[in-house]
């Protein structure tokens, strides 16, 4: 399934102006196609991460104090206590998300952007039916022990240069002021550009400039953790994990840092198969041994079998047969049925009449009870013999073997 990025226009864009799109494979490795549109022309594809653009955004660090984070709503009222000096619009207009990973009592940023416009247009891709997996800010602050940024972005008309610190994202316009505002630049800094913007950046800042494009620079922008959905957006908990469990899973499948575990798991997959596959193989040739050494012990002791269809119950029919035949006794027989009845009836139990034909013991007026007639099962299913009732008769004879 193919990943479709959508970059917003920014809040000052008349009602239904193109945004920006670049339409990535699944595993991140190729890119598609890109360009621009409206949302109802963007193009079929799979989930959408949507990237906020970097002058939509305005960045802040806070402290959390201890209990802020025991609820949403907690959290919301605190972020709108501490940011209330620093705003220039109203609190209640502006949409707030923390950074991935904060922790109260330690600094962590937040991002701020205008409701309204953040609404609108998640309104608008819900109504083109396009789901949203995730929001992204197109730059954010770097890590403390991470080198600065420098992005030059735009064309040579409208260039603008985006500087990403330790110290937030500041963005500001691609000329001379722009580049006194941001000077000296730094030791160690990155600095990038888009096509259309390399010129400029490379006359301005007197050296070469490596050149990023448009599309990979949004890619590598939802490589972060930050989703920017918190809050209003992020409706139900359960959303909310699911859209971390969708994103984690997109990552594991696609990723190409996880290729080796991918390889590891399938493999691990096919050899978890392949021996279960060989154990039920060898379990099965162990059966089908014995089935065969239990028949030809059968067919060697009586000669007369010529069909073996169950050879247990035919060598115990056989043994039976010929123990009659020679006057041997069998559990089928009278007298070990009545020893096996005269130990296990109840005391005081007498029948008033005896039955026996084929194997099969009829007693009639025993007068049992429920419990006595499981007791008497009980005591006879140990000497190998079943026992049911039928009205006043309990019916005894011996088991087949198992």
């Amino acid at each position: 399934m193919s990943l479709l990025l959508v970059t917003l226009p920014l809040p000052s864009a008349p009602s239904g102006a193109a945004c920006g799109w670049a339409q990535w494979s699944g595993d991140g490795q190729q890119l598609l196609a890109e360009g621009s549109a409206p949302v109802a022309l963007l193009p079929a594809g799979g989930d959408v991460t949507v990237i906020a653009p970097a002058a939509a955004l305005s960045w802040h660090a806070v402290t959390l104090p201890q209990g802020s984070m025991s609820s949403a709503a907690r959290l919301r009222a605190v972020l709108t206590g501490l940011l209330e000096e620093q705003l220039l619009d109203e609190a209640q207009a502006l949409h707030f998300a923390l950074a991935p990973g904060a922790r109260t009592g330690t600094p962590a940023w937040v991002a701020a952007c205008r409701r309204d416009w953040l609404h609108d247009a998640m309104q608008t891709l819900e109504a083109a039916g396009r789901r949203v997996m995730r929001i992204v800010p197109e730059f954010a602050p770097q890590p403390p022990d991470a080198p600065p940024l420098l992005i030059a972005t735009g064309d040579a008309d409208a260039a603008r240069l985006t500087v990403c610190d330790a110290a937030g994202v500041a963005t500001l316009p691609l000329d001379a002021t722009g580049i006194a505002l941001a000077s000296p630049l730094p030791e160690g800094a990155a600095v990038l550009a888009e096509p259309a913007a390399a010129a400029l950046a490379e006359a301005l800042l007197g050296r070469p400039v490596p050149i990023v494009k448009t599309a990979e620079r949004q890619f590598q922008a939802t490589r972060s953790d930050w989703d920017l959905a918190q809050f209003d957006f992020a409706t139900t908990g359960r959303a909310r994990a699911g859209k971390k469990l969708a994103a984690l899973a997109q990552t594991l499948w696609h990723a190409p840092r996880w290729r080796a575990a991918r390889w590891g798991a399938a493999a691990l997959v096919v050899a978890q198969l392949v021996g279960i596959n060989a154990w039920a193989w060898k379990e099965r040739n162990a059966l089908e041994a014995k089935r065969a050494a239990a028949r030809e012990i059968l067919t060697r002791t009586f000669p007369a079998v010529r069909l073996v269809v169950d050879a247990p119950l035919q060598m115990t029919r056989e043994v039976a047969a010929l123990q009659q035949a020679t006057g041997g006794v069998t559990p089928s027989d009278l007298e070990p049925m009545l020893g096996a009845l005269a130990t296990s009836l109840p005391p005081g139990r007498v029948p008033d009449a005896i039955d026996y034909n084929a194997g099969q013991l009829r007693l009639r007026g025993l007068g049992l009870q429920p419990s006595d007639l499981a007791d008497l099962t009980r005591a006879l299913a140990a000497r190998g013999y079943g026992a049911r009732a039928e009205g006043d008769l309990v019916l005894v004879q011996a088991e087949a073997p198992r």
